[in-house]
């Protein structure tokens, strides 16, 4: 099996090699690279490897920059210490997501899953195999951590009405009526978020569902949105949204 290890992190780049050795003596580790810049090229240049290990932070940019640039269709394991990035991860070549510092039985079961895979696909048609994959379900966030003053707070995700951008500052508002400041974008949060219960109705808020109470019909075509508890703002649903939106809410 050939395979290439994406890493910024000279040592942990060799660490892994050596495990992978370990698991499977057969294993060649044609090239590690260390940024987006070097693995595009390295790509564009080279022959297809059979699975591709790959690190999310690396020098230059995120790793996902990788598939936007390069014609990258081998399976990826992810090998990182943010999990944060796992919904998105399942959303391109990924079979697996192993959070650093990585175990040899982690990577072993990572390797099994990868020959299961490639025995059940002999010429494998990777959107049917991400389809495989996708069987299982994403982990959406459950909680959230809250600073308030001197405390911390967890809200569990269920208690929260919408949350909505202002001044540059995202706010997190509970069904009980608190606005709470949070340190994540409303474009992070669509990523963290499970979509069936939340929707980005425009720039300023991300709502959920149990929080519409009302949706009119407003000049120029516009939907207008009642929440409760009462937003500090009109909500409208952008125009470009009003038809995934209406899908949403008839799911």
């Amino acid at each position: 099996m050939n395979t290439i290890i994406i890493e910024d992190e000279n040592l942990t780049a060799q660490r892994l090699e050596g495990m992978l050795l370990k698991c499977d003596p057969g294993i060649r580790v044609l090239a590690t690279l260390p940024s987006v810049a070097e693995s595009v090229q390295w790509l564009r240049r080279n022959e297809m490897p059979d699975l591709v290990f790959m690190d999310i932070h690396l020098e230059d940019d995120l790793c996902f920059k990788i598939f936007e640039l390069a014609p990258l269709t081998a399976p990826v394991i992810f090998t990182t210490a943010y999990d944060e990035y796992m919904i998105k991860a399942f959303k391109v070549n990924s079979i697996d997501y192993l959070l650093k510092p990585v175990n040899l039985v982690e990577l072993m079961a990572a390797l099994d899953k990868y020959k299961a895979i490639k025995e059940q696909f002999s010429k494998p048609d990777f959107n049917t195999l991400l389809q495989y994959i996708g069987q299982r379900a994403p982990e959406y966030k459950t909680r959230f951590m809250i600073t308030v003053g001197t405390k911390i707070r967890s809200i569990e995700t269920s208690e929260v009405a919408y949350f909505y951008s202002d001044e540059k500052i995202t706010f997190l508002v509970t069904q009980e009526g608190q606005h709470l400041p949070i340190d994540f974008s409303l474009d992070k949060l669509v990523t963290l978020l499970d979509p069936q219960h939340f929707f980005r109705a425009s720039r300023q808020f991300l709502v959920g569902f149990s929080s519409i109470q009302a949706v009119l019909t407003h000049f120029k075509g516009k939907l207008k949105l009642e929440l409760a508890p009462k937003a500090r703002h009109e909500v409208f649903v952008s125009g470009d949204r009003m038809a995934d939106f209406k899908d949403w809410l008839g799911r």
